[in-house]
């Protein structure tokens, strides 16, 4: 079971990726911890990709792939995986698909988590962290229990520069800009489903099920 999860920041994918990761026992892959790993380990591909990264560019899409491709060969990953954060672009999908093709292989899901750009800003923007600790809070949904100090070391918490709404609304529109064709890339392939992101988390993660059987 090969998955790729959809949807724009903040819808909460990344949250459903690691419970269907745990459910299904298979791994949840991220490209950044697998850039990560391999920069620390000292691979080659890893070398590679840091050159880069040193220059402030984006790594190439063949790269990127190589490195994923070197990840999903390895044998926790016979059952299948679920990819986080990759593809986000249309290049990127392509480029996937002919790699996994060479190999007999493909995408079996393509699970879009489908929530409107006006709830990921107030989701977004009810968001607190701790200064010193980094302990997380929302205002409406976990708030701490004395407003604006953090529960567990009595530091301030603060709105960070990546959840103020005029922040989240420059990441939508280059989530639509150039993520959101992922989603008509992946209806052509006939794999594409749909969860309301909306609804509670548990909600979301037992219609994701529902699909997967």
């Amino acid at each position: 079971m090969k998955i790729v999860m959809l949807g724009a920041p903040g819808a909460g994918k990344g949250t459903q990726a690691k419970m269907i990761a745990e459910k299904y026992t298979i791994p949840h892959i991220s490209t950044g911890d697998i850039f990560r790993a391999n920069i620390k380990e000292g691979t080659p591909l890893g070398l590679e990709a840091k050159s880069y990264m040193d220059q402030g560019k984006l790594v190439p899409d063949e790269l990127t792939v190589k490195i994923l491709l070197d990840r999903v060969a390895k044998d926790d990953c016979r059952n299948g995986y679920v990819l986080d954060g990759f593809p986000r672009t249309i290049p990127q999908a392509n480029v996937l698909k002919e790699a996994l093709e060479k190999q007999n292989d493909k995408i079996d899901y393509a699970i879009n988590v489908d929530v409107p750009d006006e709830n990921i800003v107030r989701r977004m923007s009810g968001r607190r962290a701790c200064v010193t600790c980094g302990a997380t809070y929302h205002i409406e949904h976990v708030p701490p229990k004395k407003e604006g100090i953090c529960d567990k070391c009595g530091s301030e918490l603060i709105l960070r520069d990546d959840d103020k709404p005029e922040t989240v609304l420059n990441r939508l529109k280059i989530y639509h800009d150039q993520t959101q064709p992922l989603i008509d890339f992946y209806s052509n392939e006939g794999i594409l489903k749909e969860v309301d992101g909306t609804i509670d988390v548990k909600d979301v993660f037992e219609n994701i099920t529902k699909i997967l059987g």
